[in-house]
């Protein structure tokens, strides 16, 4: 469970920092050529750090006990409020560091909606490779995960769908049956529509137009970022390097794009998938969690 996991965050992590640096100047010509960014290391995000959080606490736990992993991301942002967390992931983690109910907070977000966004699916496939191959587990805990800062039905099915693709992949699940997994578990929202849209485009579809007719993140939300990243894993289940660059070429929300998207396929491949001069390049993780 905790060598899944962390096989998982790994993947996570490189992706994450690889998706990254798909903002700097000269993307373009580098994606055009499958040309390694410079200079290195890529430095992850936030989407990392509450992923480390939350494999410490099923580490820690067993389960994901909501207080302590508020705790942890609370602890962790203090430390470095500077790793890319948007404005409402920020203002939350301010407001509880302050005293606040991260109960009360996450139904307040978005004029009393709770938050849509795709923060919760960055960061749950880990909970998948830990909890597989028990599917309803896997749904349960994303869902407890997700509730900490998303509490809007949409923001948790992100997080549901992300984790049951990594469970799928670990259990050696691939292309269009690991869709079909995905969407049989996550719950009826906007997400699951786009999945099902993305289980009718099939996976031999032009990458282009997929990211044009799921979202590729844009809107920073679940509904338009988790159902092209899904289709991406489906499309290349068994290559991280495939994956996560066909993740991040398209304009969007690239570091969460590369997060979702290692994420799951490291728990197809293992760390040993995950190219050498990927994971050099990447800034390390900490060094209870290698």
């Amino acid at each position: 469970m905790h060598d899944r996991a962390r096989v998982s965050l790994l993947g996570l992590c490189v992706g994450d920092a690889f998706g990254e640096t798909m903002a700097r100047p000269g993307a373009a010509k580098r994606i055009a050529k499958r040309l390694l960014p410079l200079p290195r290391p890529w430095r992850w995000t936030d989407d990392t750090a509450m992923a480390i959080s939350i494999v410490q606490i099923l580490e820690r736990r067993g389960t994901i006990d909501q207080d302590e992993l508020v705790a942890a991301f609370v602890e962790r942002w203090r430390r470095e409020p500077d790793r890319g967390y948007g404005l409402g992931a920020f203002t939350l983690l301010q407001r509880v560091a302050a005293g606040a109910s991260w109960r009360d907070e996450a139904r307040q977000m978005f004029g009393g909606r709770g938050s849509y966004g795709n923060g919760a699916a960055m960061r749950a496939a880990p909970i998948g490779a830990f909890f597989a191959p028990d599917l309803e587990r896997v749904r349960a805990e994303a869902v407890l995960a997700a509730a900490t800062t998303h509490a809007h039905p949409d923001g948790a099915a992100g997080a549901v769908a992300v984790a049951i693709a990594a469970a799928a992949a670990t259990s050696g699940i691939a292309g269009t049956r690991l869709l079909e997994t995905v969407i049989e578990f996550t719950p009826e929202s906007a997400t699951r529509r786009g999945l099902r849209r993305a289980r009718e485009l099939g996976v031999d579809f032009e990458v282009q137009l997929a990211g044009e007719e799921l979202g590729t993140g844009c809107n920073i939300s679940a509904r338009d970022t988790v159902p092209f990243c899904i289709w991406v894993v489906a499309r290349h289940p068994r290559s991280f390097e495939d994956a996560v660059w066909t993740a991040t070429s398209e304009v969007g929300d690239s570091d969460t794009n590369g997060a979702i998207v290692g994420g799951i396929v490291a728990c197809a491949t293992g760390a040993a998938g995950i190219p050498v001069l990927w994971r050099e390049a990447t800034e390390p993780l900490p060094a209870e969690l290698r």
